[in-house]
């Protein structure tokens, strides 16, 4: 009887010991489920944050950047030389100013982007800014010409079209406030900057003539500029046209063009047979004493240096004005302007 008392009782001891094994790691998880818990968070934040810092931040950086206005207030090119000038840049950048961050300074390619494919012809240092949600950033430096026919294309379109659109891009990386990591980003904005217009509203007045072979005109020029460029162009010399024939080379000293209007001495040495043929024959006889001239560049140099950039440019602009020359033949050499065919 004890030894089936002792076999019963080590068999429900067994059983006993089974079934407490069998409840202790729900014990355990009751009493450190909090551990678990911990160790997932400390997982999932070991996963997520890289990929938010790697994958996430960067994007939108990006996209805020992207979603930046650039804004061009004025360009100022003084100093011109052969193979150099100086250019100041006067801008803003506006953005949400959600994002506190810092745009490290870079070096911009300026793109000519009204063709295809967009043809860089300057670059230009940008200073480090900010993410504030109004930025003013001013530039002045020396613009080396490393690539003249580029540098001439641009001026060419700027001189003859009522508006240019360049594109500005460069590699650079911002520092988000919070976060030691700097991100690589690209800095790409396109801008509308307004042109010559070919110098249409050339006006010539107060015209006055002699009989000498050179010198032997001068008035006042009106060019109108409505860009938001000053322009020191130089001394600029100009091949001039009356009736497709060329008779005479007109001369401007010191063109500096700011924006609006602009008034300068000008002379010529003309051809005068071929001002007085105009006077006397019809058609042009018929517009009391008004006649239509061409002008396109010829020459510039600005400080006893050839400007190519400039005069290849002006020469591409063929620019009509009307002056009254009639008036001038008149009253200072007194040569009456009728018809005589």
């Amino acid at each position: 009887m004890s030894e089936s008392t002792r076999g019963e009782s080590g068999i429900d001891n067994g059983s006993n010991s089974k079934r407490a094994g069998s409840k202790n790691p729900k014990r355990h998880c009751r009493r450190f489920w909090w551990v678990y818990v911990l160790v997932i968070l400390i997982i999932a934040v070991a996963v997520v944050v890289p990929c938010v810092i790697l994958v996430a931040v960067p994007r939108m950086v990006q996209q805020k950047l992207d979603e930046a206005t650039l804004s061009i207030d004025g360009i100022v090119i003084t100093n011109a030389q052969t193979n150099c000038l100086n250019m100041a840049i006067n801008s803003t950048i506006t953005t949400d100013g959600s994002t506190h961050a810092t745009i490290d300074g870079f070096e911009g390619t300026m793109y000519l982007s009204d063709i295809e494919p967009p043809l860089a012809f300057t670059r230009i240092n940008f200073p480090e800014t900010t993410s504030d949600a109004l930025q003013t950033i001013n530039i002045s430096q020396e613009i080396p010409i490393s690539d003249l026919n580029a540098f001439t294309t641009f001026n060419r379109y700027l001189i003859q079209r009522e508006s240019v659109n360049v594109l500005v891009k460069g590699d650079t990386h911002i520092h988000v406030h919070g976060i030691s990591r700097a991100y690589s980003v690209t800095f790409r904005k396109t801008v509308a900057i307004k042109g010559l217009k070919g110098l249409k509203g050339l006006g010539v007045t107060s015209p006055h003539v002699n009989t000498d072979q050179y010198d032997n005109f001068n008035a006042t020029a009106h060019i109108p500029n409505p860009s938001i460029l000053t322009l020191d162009v130089g001394n600029t010399t100009f091949h001039t046209y009356f009736n497709n024939t060329e008779i005479g080379t007109s001369y401007i000293l010191n063109m500096r063009l700011y924006p609006g209007p602009n008034d300068f001495f000008i002379w010529a040495d003309i051809n005068q047979t071929s001002i007085v043929n105009g006077l006397t024959h019809r058609p042009w006889c018929e517009r009391n004493g008004t006649l239509t001239f061409q002008l396109a560049g010829k020459n510039v140099t600005n400080g006893g240096q050839p400007i190519p950039y400039f005069a290849d440019a002006l020469a591409a602009t063929n620019t009509s004005v009307d002056i009254p020359i009639g008036q001038a033949v008149r009253s200072d050499i007194g040569l009456p302007v009728t018809c005589l065919d």
